[in-house]
């Protein structure tokens, strides 16, 4: 709890935009999901801590009331998604670490089977369904279905790249085509822009990752890159 008071009050200042304020702490933790994004479509093993700090960051920002910002809306599904990344994340770093560990590749790109793409498909309609109305009673910004939505989407997208399936890229994107008008509409506009953006990167990233799927040894980076190297080129 001390980590994350700390966390909390070195990042609650607030960057003024024309008429509005973005939350230091709301721009940084979309700073880190996105570090986190680029090392994911490059297959490194680093992607998953860097993601988990901004994931600790975006749930002090989406559960606004709790953590003091009152001006801002509670967004139930966005919050209880960065637990859920947090968890998914120890879940595919720990998978990504053993597979090189033992020999082989962090993750080789695969195609879903089609029973895995229908069962994908139906966990995200039935989960968006099962968890509105339980949103609803909690309070969650309206609309709530599309705080659902991106919920159950970004869960099976994250466990989707722990298990290497190409098709976690297009999850992404129908999570973005309903959650970025959602970021807009309740005030969260970094994290709109940044997932705005993301949803574009998203299809790059599928037709990489499909691209390499049939690669048997792509080359992994267990840490994370000095800042102070230049790369050349």
């Amino acid at each position: 709890m001390d980590f994350l008071r700390w966390l909390i009050e070195a990042f609650n200042s607030y960057i003024t935009v024309g008429s509005s304020a973005l939350l230091v702490r709301e721009v940084v933790g979309n700073v880190f999901g996105l570090a986190s994004a680029l090392g994911g479509i490059r297959r490194k093993v680093w992607a998953w801590p860097v993601g988990i700090i901004g994931n600790v960051l975006l749930l002090t920002v989406f559960l606004g009331s709790i953590f003091g910002n009152d001006q801002t809306a509670n967004l139930l599904g966005q919050a209880g998604r960065q637990i859920m990344f947090i968890a998914v994340s120890f879940y595919g770093w720990q998978r990504w670490k053993s597979s090189r560990a033992s020999g082989g590749s962090a993750v080789t790109p695969r195609w879903a089977s089609g029973t895995e793409r229908l069962s994908l498909a139906a966990v995200l309609v039935i989960g968006t369904v099962a968890l509105t109305p339980v949103f609803g009673a909690l309070g969650s910004y309206e609309p709530v279905w599309a705080d659902a939505w991106t919920f159950v989407g970004s869960l099976l997208a994250t466990y989707g790249m722990a298990k290497g399936l190409v098709e976690f890229w297009l999850v992404w994107v129908l999570v973005d085509v309903v959650g970025v008008p959602l970021l807009f509409s309740a005030g969260y506009y970094a994290s709109a822009f940044m997932y705005l953006f993301y949803g574009c990167f998203t299809l790059a990233g599928f037709f990489i990752w499909w691209k390499a799927k049939n690669n048997a040894k792509p080359s992994i980076e267990t840490e994370m890159p000095d800042p102070t190297v230049k790369v050349n080129g």
